[in-house]
């Protein structure tokens, strides 16, 4: 081929480009396009430029909360024709998404009409949805009329849009993002806005607080779906130190008893971003090709709210069992990534950390808040250049009056005859004749010395750092008050649990029959196990002479822990117990309890809890419910006893404070902490007695109070406040008990 044949048909100049080099810058500049205008959120307020675009266009039509709805496509119409020019039904679902309260933790947009749902079904078409504005839309968008933020052209250069959104909420931790780039990602899980406020006033005074710091208020994401989060905070606050990581997000369930030992499973809470249609024809799916052997049916009987029922294969297999093969096969657990790339200042893609990112927002809250103030500062310093000159024309108002009559040029005569500037003269040529009054006099004198006064302050704030801070710390009390755990929508939805192990000992749960019981346990050592929990127990089914000591109710798949005046615990078996008819028979045919031993306590393991035990004399330490699980017969010595003194209390230690009573009938309040934690031992003493020993002791949360029952059944409650006298350190001897106390020395009526 000739040169000639290379020549362009008009015979212009060619020009040889290198096609990699052409293509690299090509792809790089499209790259470039996709992250900073399509895919990534910036870290100041949390959007992408489609959302902001809708927010903005929507304060222009006046959208507020407190106005009516417009049409959906007059809306999206004005993004496209002002602001956005891409396809109408990318600007709609970006619109619906933002009205998505299970896509939304907190919605920017109040939508009427179908706006799709949980199912994945699609929401009406544009025309026939309506919508406005949220009260969080308006926090963001709080400050655009006072030059909180600047402004750029708008693709088509006849209209101005906002870079950023003053944002008065942390959006981007808040409700979350996702978005897919060119050769990188974002994945931002949503949070807890009073969690996000403690975090960020606790940032402002420790600048240099880490994740481990930040962790202690925002403890892990808040998901609009609810849900439970079953991630270590190790790993939480990893995720948070990197910016990258992921949490695993378990449905919440509950089992329904539907009669005659037959249960349900109901779950009530799905993953978040999961379709619940899907969810439920994955199941169905996984039953029909039998890889659940554990369920026989699966039904969908949600309404306004989720309702999954899942019916196990027969009455024996334990729903824990049963949702853990749930979990493993379904999306009833997931796995949410975290990947915090966002654009740092809106220019540079970014992996923050949680401090990392409430700085970011930090950081943007103050420069608004300067700008704003300088704004206002002009403000004030032109309306007070007006008044000076009106209170001059005031003292002046004849001659004001006969120059205007009279001159030709007043305006150039009033600012030689009074030293006026063009913008006082300009104002008292345009003043109206009403406003000659004497009271216009005196309020304007009185607005001169407001404003002098507002001016003051804001120099004052606009010169000191530290005051910016704490108007940025009195913003953020505001948004907490505004959106704390109190309110519908502030309130956590998503909960923190520990994944149960399914081993193999729970497997073997899995066959026994799972009923209610409840054990009852006679002062001479026989027990045995009515169906059913019931408070309504005969008197008559003792042996004579025999009499009630104990009733727990528990289910057969419970184990039991027996203690002993030896100090000893032993385990049982709610399957392997005696039935409800007769009296029984003594435990002492199923646990080598010593002779001369008695009972001093019976209840329900429950795995991870713990329990606070004392001997008589007072002496005691915690142990851990799972050091109390004994696997033979002979039992598991735990207080070391001797002498005269014997195990006399095992107690629930849920709380931070321990109250003890003599039987010299004194009290004592001191901290949990004090009382060390042992597996077996003598312990510490709890209490000083001269005589006599400890009668019952309590551990109790200082926020809630000491409670206790008098023989009458009433409860009596003491806040910290009132129980300062009995306040002390362990070992204390303590004082006589509040009024009201049980003259028993105990709790519990």
């Amino acid at each position: 081929m000739s040169d000639a044949d290379t020549l362009p048909p008009d015979g212009g100049d060619t020009h040889v480009v290198d096609l990699k080099a052409a293509l690299e810058e090509r792809y790089l500049s499209y790259a470039l396009s996709t992250i900073t205008q399509r895919a990534l959120p910036d870290a100041r307020d949390g959007l992408k430029p489609v959302h902001r675009r809708i927010l903005h266009a929507m304060r222009l039509l006046r959208l507020d909360p407190n106005q009516g709805y417009k049409k959906s496509a007059r809306i999206v119409g004005d993004v496209i024709g002002k602001f956005h020019p891409h396809g109408d039904q990318s600007i709609y679902d970006a619109l619906v998404r933002l009205a998505q309260d299970f896509a939304q933790r907190y919605p920017l947009v109040d939508g009427q009409g179908n706006f799709g749902n949980i199912d994945g079904d699609s929401p009406a078409a544009m025309r026939y949805t309506e919508s406005r504005m949220t009260e969080v839309a308006t926090r963001l968008l709080e400050g655009m009329a006072e030059n909180a933020v600047d402004f750029k052209p708008t693709y088509d250069g006849e209209d101005e849009e906002p870079i950023v959104l003053p944002s008065n909420f942390p959006n981007l931790l808040a409700n979350g993002s996702t978005g897919i780039a060119v050769g990188m990602a974002t994945s931002v899980p949503p949070h807890n806005v009073s969690e996000l406020c403690d975090a960020a006033t606790h940032l402002i005074m420790h600048p240099d607080a880490t994740a481990e710091d930040l962790v202690r208020f925002v403890p892990g994401p808040d998901f609009p779906t609810g849900g439970i989060l079953v991630e270590s905070k190790s790993a939480i606050t990893n995720a948070y130190a990197t910016g990258r990581g992921s949490f695993r997000l378990r449905a919440k369930w509950n089992v329904e008893e539907t009669g005659r030992g037959v249960y349900v499973i109901v779950v009530t809470e799905i993953p978040y971003g999961v379709q619940k249609s899907k969810l439920v024809e994955k199941i169905a799916e996984l039953l029909m090709a039998r890889k659940l052997p554990l369920l026989k049916d699966v039904r969908d009987e949600s309404a306004d709210d989720i309702r999954l029922v899942l019916e196990p294969r027969a009455r024996t297999v334990d729903p824990v069992i049963l949702m853990e093969q749930l979990f493993k096969v379904s999306d009833l657990e997931i796995r949410f990534s975290l990947n915090l790339n966002v654009l740092d200042k809106g220019a540079v893609p970014k992996v923050m950390g949680l401090a990392q990112a409430l700085k970011a927002w930090l950081e943007h809250r103050k420069e608004v808040l300067v700008r704003r103030s300088q704004h206002r500062l002009e403000q004030i310093e032109h309306r007070l250049e007006v008044l000076a000159g009106y209170i001059i024309a005031y003292l002046n108002l004849d001659e004001v009056i006969r120059i205007i009559r009279e001159e030709d040029d007043a305006k150039a005569s009033l600012m030689a005859t009074f030293e006026l500037t063009d913008v006082q003269a300009e104002a008292i040529l345009n003043m109206r004749l009403r406003s000659l009054r004497k009271l216009e006099e005196i309020e304007l004198r009185k607005e001169h010395a407001d404003l002098t006064t507002e001016k003051g302050h804001l120099e004052a704030l606009l010169a000191s750092d530290k005051r910016q801070w704490g108007a940025i710390t009195t913003e953020i009390a505001e948004l907490k008050k505004a959106y704390g755990k109190d309110t519908p929508l502030g309130a956590r939805r998503t909960e923190f649990a520990d994944a149960p192990d399914a081993d193999m000992a729970a497997v073997e749960t899995a066959f026994i029959e799972r009923e209610p019981i409840t054990v009852i346990l006679s002062e001479k050592g026989w027990i045995r196990a009515l169906k059913g929990h019931t408070e309504d127990i005969d008197d008559k089914s003792f042996k004579a002479g025999d009499r009630l000591k104990l009733a727990v109710k528990a289910e057969t798949t419970d184990k039991l822990l027996l203690m002993t005046t030896d100090g000893k615990v032993y385990t049982l078996s709610g399957d392997k117990l005696p039935g409800g008819r007769g009296q029984g028979e003594p435990v002492r045919l199923m646990v080598d309890i010593e002779e001369g031993r008695d009972i001093v306590d019976l209840f329900v393991y429950k795995a991870g809890a713990r329990r606070l035990v004392a001997s008589a004399v007072g002496n005691g330490f915690l142990v851990a419910e799972d050091d109390l699980v004994a696997n033979t017969r002979k039992g598991k010595q735990v207080l070391n006893v001797g002498g005269a003194d014997e195990a006399k209390l095992i107690a629930p230690a849920e709380g931070d404070r321990v109250a003890t009573i003599g039987h010299n009938r004194k009290l004592l309040v001191f901290p949990l902490t004090q009382v060390p934690a042992m597996a077996r031992g003598k312990g510490v003493r709890l209490q000083r007695y001269k005589d006599g020993g400890i009668s019952d002791l309590k551990v109790f949360y200082a926020a809630d109070g000491l409670t206790w029952m008098d023989s009458s059944g009433r409860t009596w409650t003491k806040p910290m406040e009132e129980l300062t006298e009995w306040l002390g350190d362990r070992a204390a001897a303590g004082r006589q008990p509040p009024n009201g106390f049980p003259r028993n020395n105990r709790f519990v009526g």
